[in-house]
């Protein structure tokens, strides 16, 4: 079940609503938040189920583990708990892919070793990461471990963030899931960005994915002209796509009296690499920098030991991401150019032009998603000719040209400054204190309105079309 689909817009979103608010208190309203997630992840399959659960329950009693035992045995708790978390994420998104490559080495002996790949379990990743940043917040004495399974359950499985975020921590929404009230203004405020998340998805990240899917889809080698559309395409779409779906998730939790972390701010507006990573998927990197870059040292041991702490981080992103080199290398890129903005080339960026800055960072990140979208390397490589014009400036294919429809081109004239600069926030006059949590200014009931009767329209008519970071 997708939050754009006729299942979740018509049949479970108004059946959790009319629940949710009419039972009173938070431990009642917990209780249909817990069943109705259950639900929404068990729509997926019984099995995605059973390994959330083992996960859930895992972790519960090792955060009580933790945070009562004395020291070095909690860190030994610790590092015993997230080995565990990482192994059950190895084994399920990663052993066919270590397999592969362990059998190329084994190759000269004749041996090799069983490739198998096992159905990934819906959001692993964030649920994951979810339960490893609790137990670091334990171990920290950040938080208590939560004596209330409840709860627990609660924060992990709660539908809007459970399978593609954004990363919540427990620290930063402890105390809401024991104590909240929701009030009209939230309600509403909630409602609208999640139309304006959902008009993302739905009308501008699939209005322009037929033209990165022709692009990077197709088996011949994209001319100059079809590789620049697709790239330029795919950028909007991983972008609207997972940042509509980061809207519609903040939405949802805000109308339920909660408070999620924003995810996207501008990022293709950003002028270095540095600044798009503030940025883009926010809740990532910054768990990423607090429970990864940190604890290796961070910036703090030279200039050669952030270099190797950086890439790091983005070589594990990467992997995070999913199982292949194709992912390994787009962090690898990024954590090259992070790593040079920390020479004298980042002083000089800092007073070029702004018009500079900005085509710098945007040709590093579009090259970026030419790895992560390419089917392999090889597939990358023939993407990266096209860009360069070595595969020729001819005609692009006729399935690009029919995907060239005026309402796609419209989306791309659109999104691009919207992606780049967004729309300007009402900050002055009555409606202020209803609209702080809204994006991008879209104030006016009637305009959300009609976004809404447009996605349902879309929605009615259109295939099924899955977000893309549910596969991660």
């Amino acid at each position: 079940m997708i939050f754009s689909s006729v299942t979740f817009l018509f049949y479970f979103l108004p059946a959790f609503l009319i629940c949710y608010f009419a039972v009173p208190g938070t431990r009642a309203k917990n209780i249909v938040l817990l069943v109705f997630s259950l639900v929404f992840y068990g729509w997926g399959g019984l099995p995605n189920v059973v390994v959330l659960a083992v996960s859930i329950a895992f972790n519960y009693a090792m955060a009580q583990v933790i945070d009562a035992r004395p020291e070095p045995t909690r860190l030994r708790m610790l590092g015993l708990a997230i080995a565990i978390n990482i192994a059950g994420l190895v084994v399920f998104k990663y052993s066919g892919f270590l397999a592969e490559n362990f059998n190329i080495l084994l190759e000269p002996t004749g041996l090799a070793l069983p490739v198998v790949h096992l159905p990934l379990p819906l959001g692993i990743s964030f649920f994951t990461f979810h339960a490893i940043s609790y137990l670091v917040d334990v171990y920290r004495r950040r938080v208590k471990a939560n004596t209330r399974l409840d709860e627990i359950i609660v924060y992990i499985i709660m539908f809007p963030q459970l399978v593609a975020g954004p990363i919540v921590r427990y620290s930063t929404i402890a105390n809401r899931i024991r104590d909240r009230r929701t009030t009209f203004g939230r309600v509403s405020a909630g409602l609208r960005i999640f139309v304006i998340g959902l008009s993302w998805k739905v009308l501008i990240a699939d209005e322009v994915a037929p033209l990165a899917n022709v692009a990077f889809d197709q088996v011949g080698t994209p001319v100059f002209a079809e590789a620049w559309l697709g790239v330029l395409a795919y950028a909007l779409q991983i972008y609207f796509d997972f940042g509509g779906y980061s809207n519609m998730a903040i939405g949802l939790a805000l109308a339920m009296g909660l408070k999620f972390p924003r995810n996207f701010r501008t990022p293709y507006g950003a002028r270095s690499i540095s600044d798009f990573w503030r940025r883009w998927h926010m809740s990532l990197s910054s768990w990423f920098r607090d429970y990864v870059y940190i604890p290796l040292g961070g910036n703090r041991n030279g200039h050669v030991h952030t270099a190797i702490n950086l890439w790091t981080v983005f070589i594990l992103c990467g992997l995070w991401h999913g199982a292949s080199w194709n992912f390994i290398i787009w962090g690898a890129h990024h954590g090259a150019f992070l790593v040079l903005e920390r020479t004298p080339f980042g002083r000089w960026l800092k007073r070029a032009p702004l018009v500079v800055a900005h085509a710098y960072t945007l040709f590093v990140v579009l090259t970026g998603w030419v790895w992560f979208r390419a089917l392999d390397v090889h597939h990358a490589g023939a993407m990266f000719a096209g860009l360069f014009g070595l595969n020729g400036f001819g005609t692009p294919v006729a399935a690009m040209m029919t995907a060239l429809q005026p309402l796609t081109i419209a989306m791309m004239v659109l999104g691009w400054p919207l992606a780049m600069f967004g729309l300007p926030i009402m900050k002055q006059g009555p409606l202020s204190q209803r609209v702080r949590y809204m994006l991008y200014g879209f104030s006016d009931s009637v305009v959300v309105l009609l976004l809404f009767l447009l996605c349902v329209m879309t929605v009615g008519a259109a295939a099924y079309s899955p977000f893309l970071y549910f596969r991660f």
